[in-house]
């Protein structure tokens, strides 16, 4: 049985809001410097919106509710960043009417991020991988 924070992160990738809808269709399939990200991704007991393993690096497309929790974000913030992943946090509004913006920086960032390989000398932490090989894509 899957555990239930992986089953939120299932639900939370059907019900995309629209500026994560948006990050993903520029984000996915290596459109962005050949960088794999994945989308509502499990680490700890948080859900990040968009993560790049390669470069340990977090996009948070953040809604209103984020105003009114700055502790919550900051707990979460530090723990990630104790886990080597760098935070980019973007409000929706900004990701909706700048997303040429948003992605440049996203693409700037993730380009001065070093490799957890040359960083460490260690190769990065993969999740583990269900279910065998992928299917052939197309």
């Amino acid at each position: 049985m899957k555990n239930k924070l992986t089953e939120f992160a299932k639900n939370l990738r059907k019900n995309s809001t629209q500026s994560e809808r948006l990050l993903w269709k520029h984000l996915r399939d290596r459109q962005l410097e050949g960088l794999k990200f994945r989308r509502q991704q499990p680490s700890g007991k948080y859900i990040a919106d968009f993560v790049c393993f390669e470069k340990r690096v977090i996009i948070e497309a953040d809604g209103g509710h984020h105003a009114s929790q700055p502790e919550k974000d900051f707990e979460r913030t530090n723990w990630l960043d104790k886990q080597n992943f760098k935070m980019l946090r973007f409000w929706n509004n900004e990701v909706l009417a700048n997303i040429n913006g948003v992605l440049e920086e996203i693409r700037r960032e993730c380009l001065i991020s070093p490799s957890p390989t040359l960083a460490t000398g260690e190769p990065p932490r993969r999740p583990p991988v269900k279910g065998g090989a992928k299917a052939k894509r197309l």
